[in-house]
């Protein structure tokens, strides 16, 4: 799987008088710097305060689902700039770098991808490729019947440990992640269709904690969220 800057230079001219009979000397003004047309992808992703993944060293979190009456989890501690993944839970602990994966490294790694696109999907509409997408507007979310920006992510058949998916996401005009739909292998009926809520903002990432289906008897969430 899967802002604007004007930048003005004011220019002061310098003006040199001798006897009232020099000419004045004027440096003509620069051209304002063009500013930056961003793609809805990158929107979402700043709305969700992608600008500041740079000042990131690392990310903790625990990932939690809750299906009716079954529980489970797994807690990550993940290093971007290393590239480095640690994953613990009650079976084991694993850590491992992305680079060079091998053996049961691989199996785990499909579940670190799993939830951080849970964590931090927003990202990966600029972080991602291989995919199309397409824009409706005036849309009526699945869960809460809001009419909403509907931004359809189709993952190309090659790309990823699950190639073919398909994310409806529903954004606000604030291009915050509000649903989501989820279509495994570009199957024509939604597999699971939850919320984005319960939003928190951690050294300057936007990030909902909670997803739940319509009936609540499904719910993912991320506690002991440290972000450093």
């Amino acid at each position: 799987m899967k802002i604007k800057i004007f930048l003005s230079i004011i220019i002061v001219a310098l003006m040199s008088c001798k006897n009232n009979t020099e000419k004045t000397s004027e440096k003509a003004p620069e051209k304002n710097t063009p500013a930056k047309e961003f793609s809805i992808l990158e929107k979402i992703a700043n709305a969700h305060g992608y600008q500041n993944w740079k000042n990131i060293n690392s990310l903790e979190y625990t990932f939690n689902v809750d299906r009716d009456t079954n529980h489970y989890e797994r807690s990550w501690k993940w290093w971007p700039k290393k590239n480095q993944v640690k994953m613990m839970s009650k079976e084991d602990t694993m850590m491992y770098t992305r680079n060079s994966i091998a053996g049961t490294e691989l199996k785990t790694d499909k579940g670190f991808v799993n939830d951080k696109y849970w964590l931090l999907f927003p990202f990966q509409l600029v972080w991602d490729e291989g995919f199309t997408h397409t824009v409706q507007q005036n849309i009526e979310a699945p869960i809460s019947s809001k009419k909403l920006t509907e931004v359809s992510i189709n993952y190309n058949k090659q790309k990823g440990y699950t190639p073919g998916d398909t994310y409806k996401i529903y954004i606000n005009d604030d291009f915050i992640i509000q649903e989501w739909a989820f279509f495994p292998k570009g199957q024509e009926t939604a597999a699971l269709t939850s919320t984005w809520e319960d939003y928190v903002t951690k050294k300057g990432l936007k990030i909902a904690k909670m997803h739940k289906n319509k009936t609540g008897s499904f719910q993912l969430y991320f506690s002991n969220l440290k972000i450093e």
